[in-house]
């Protein structure tokens, strides 16, 4: 039997405001989140030990750190709250393909957590709701949810309110240097804008898009600012979440990969991660768990 990949792909804010800041020291904002082909990929092969190992190759984070086996052992005992039989014993090898940076405000560890949740709840048949997979994630991360829903969204609260938007599916181009922007100090920078107005979700299209955190992180983060300018000789420069990902939209591909071809040209971004990718507004892991579906009810009929 072949191994199935299952996707977790990245994602871009397209804008991000804060509008304040809660007594428990997270902060509430508004951005807009579009997923792109572009992501991790991930192998899980049920095992009957009890045992969750994660293999993945040249990956710093510690396994007892791992958002990846978090993810797990927490569906694993949620089914094991409501439903004790066959739950103990549930175990899985999983193998993780990274691709998405860390650090560079892409998403990449709440979607392997989001894949995981996705991928284990099928596989070890416990048969949990998207809702309530959605709720285990934001447990795990504020950006959880949004990728265990799998549409593009605007996001609300600390991130976890959700409306489904349709957007303009461009064609990005991203270069990411090698720093890894720390979200917490970030958030944490005196110079950080909290005071945004707030946006109705009828009004988005006809509001200003920013991201409130670009000019905290081009100030702290040389890299990220030289990014910023290589692109803004070409195009309005963008930055996902809070960083280090500097990307621009074309409404081609031709076009997202003409720039590209100018800007490796550039001896000093080398060893930088660069591509050209689609934004979905619906997750490659959604369109990958329909085909599976497919796959079950021909096999079926």
């Amino acid at each position: 039997m072949s191994k199935q990949l299952w996707p977790a792909p990245a994602k871009l804010n397209l804008m991000l405001h804060i509008t304040g800041r809660r007594e428990d020291g997270y902060h509430e904002l508004q951005t807009v989140f579009q997923f792109i082909d572009f992501a991790d990929m991930l192998e899980f092969k049920p095992r009957t030990d009890g045992r969750i190992i994660r293999h993945c190759e040249d990956f710093a984070v510690p396994e007892n750190e791992d958002i990846i086996i978090r993810a797990a052992s927490l569906l694993r005992e949620s089914h094991a709250r409501v439903n004790s039989t066959g739950s103990k014993n549930a175990g899985v090898d999983i193998t993780l393909h990274k691709q998405i940076p860390m650090g560079a405000g892409l998403g990449g560890g709440s979607s392997d957590a989001a894949t995981t949740l996705i991928a284990l709840n099928k596989l070890w048949g416990m048969n949990f709701s998207i809702d309530e997979l959605a709720e285990m994630g934001l447990a795990l991360g504020a950006d959880v949810p949004v990728f265990v829903r799998g549409f593009a969204a605007f996001a609300e609260g600390i991130g976890e309110k959700l409306s489904p938007v349709s957007l303009p599916e461009k064609w990005y181009l991203l270069l990411i240097p090698p720093v890894h922007v720390s979200t917490k100090q970030v958030f944490e920078n005196s110079d950080l804008t909290r005071d945004c107005s707030t946006i109705k979700l009828c009004d988005l299209s006809r509001r200003e898009w920013r991201n409130v955190c670009t000019p905290v992180v081009l100030k702290n983060y040389p890299m990220v600012s030289q990014a910023f300018d290589i692109i803004g000789k070409y195009s309005k420069a963008k930055m996902s979440g809070t960083g280090a990902s500097v990307f621009a939209g074309f409404d081609t591909k031709a076009q997202a990969e003409e720039i590209l071809q100018k800007i490796c040209k550039n001896a000093e971004i080398g060893g930088w991660t660069s591509f050209v990718a689609r934004g979905l507004n619906q997750s490659p892991l959604h369109h990958f768990l329909l085909s599976k579906d497919s796959e079950k009810s021909s096999l079926d009929f």
